[in-house]
């Protein structure tokens, strides 16, 4: 653990509250940066399975590096208190964006998928499952980028002794079939398994399976196939509709192989619409403050006109963009060469 004390940081405003702990903001003294603090209840701290989840945690944290990944900035035990640092991110979740929106354009909800994908593939190549991949613990900079947080329930491979088997553990709208099981084959498609609810809320303006209570949702994610999406929306492109399919695939066997191959394929959706629809492929960095969903921090509202159309990625350049989707296809019909 990257080692702090707590007199580090000036905390000053409550940012976020629970049953165990008080998040504020605070200036790192060390690097002069306005960070979150998370401070455990002493209460609490003292139970032993609260310091095992949170030396996990703070582990799992440290071995992440990646700019669509909140940041850790390191933390301790002081006079009893548990505590640690991380980046604080200015700008909403992408749950206060759905419920102020409802949906976003399949064109936006590649643009977040793109990032989500890119925190997922850096986790899964350090054996970091997160399981609890949902709107509300995936926060938007006011650069534009989407980063993953929230790590306090994920699993990470590489340390047997900590994982925890035959749980159910994660939020009951975005569990895979695997996790309501509570089987212990949980692996990176488990994850993959949460995007396509995400993604599927995105674009629909709801999830893929609903219901009154928390066992009718755990039946239809095991037993039900949800609506296409071409249903729900009609400009939703065919080749995204089966993205998400494959994601929510009940056998965790049947969903891609990886984010990145996802990645590849949602970019390339994209590239061909804007090739079809523009006649090329356009990176405008400058439109990123107008466009998607970044207008949501400028206060600017939808784009409206001609600019709508025109909804780019906000955190590659599209010569990057172009070069990894043809990559992913070369990945996409290797494993389906070794599959078949």
């Amino acid at each position: 653990m990257l080692r702090r004390e707590l007199e580090e940081f000036d905390l000053s405003e409550v940012i976020g509250s629970g049953t165990v702990g008080t998040v504020y903001r605070a200036l790192d003294r060390k690097t002069g940066r306005q960070v979150a603090v998370k401070v455990l209840l002493p209460s609490i701290s003292r139970d032993q399975n609260v310091r095992a989840r949170f030396s996990r945690e703070t582990s799992i944290l440290e071995k992440l590096d990646h700019p669509n990944v909140v940041a850790y900035c390191g933390g301790g035990v002081t006079e009893g208190k548990l505590f640690y640092a991380m980046e604080l991110v200015e700008g909403p979740t992408l749950e206060e964006i759905l419920r102020r929106r409802r949906k976003l354009s399949w064109q936006e909800t590649v643009e977040c998928s793109w990032q989500i994908c890119s925190a997922l593939q850096h986790a899964h190549n350090h054996g970091i499952v997160h399981r609890d991949v949902k709107p509300s613990n995936l926060f938007l900079s006011p650069e534009g980028e989407l980063k993953l947080g929230d790590f306090g329930i994920a699993l990470d491979t590489g340390e047997s002794e900590l994982t925890e088997t035959g749980l159910t553990v994660g939020s009951y709208q975005y569990m895979a079939p695997e996790q309501v099981r509570g089987d212990h084959r949980v692996s990176g498609q488990t994850d993959l398994y949460a995007l396509g609810c995400t993604m599927y809320r995105m674009i629909a303006g709801h999830l893929p399976f609903q219901g009154t209570n928390f066992a009718q949702i755990f039946d239809q994610h095991l037993h039900v196939a949800p609506t296409s999406l071409r249903v729900e929306v009609e400009d939703c492109p065919e080749e995204l509709d089966r993205v998400v399919s494959d994601l929510l695939a009940k056998d965790p066997n049947d969903r891609p192989i990886n984010a990145r191959v996802v990645q590849g394929r949602i970019a390339q959706i994209y590239i061909e619409w804007q090739e079809r629809t523009l006649g090329r492929v356009e990176w405008n960095p400058a439109a990123i403050r107008k466009l998607g969903v970044g207008a949501e921090l400028s206060g600017a509202g939808p784009p409206s006109g001609e600019e709508s159309g025109e909804v780019v990625p906000s955190a590659v350049s599209w010569t990057k963009l172009a070069g990894l989707a043809a990559a992913c296809v070369a990945a996409i019909a290797f494993a389906r060469w070794v599959s078949g």
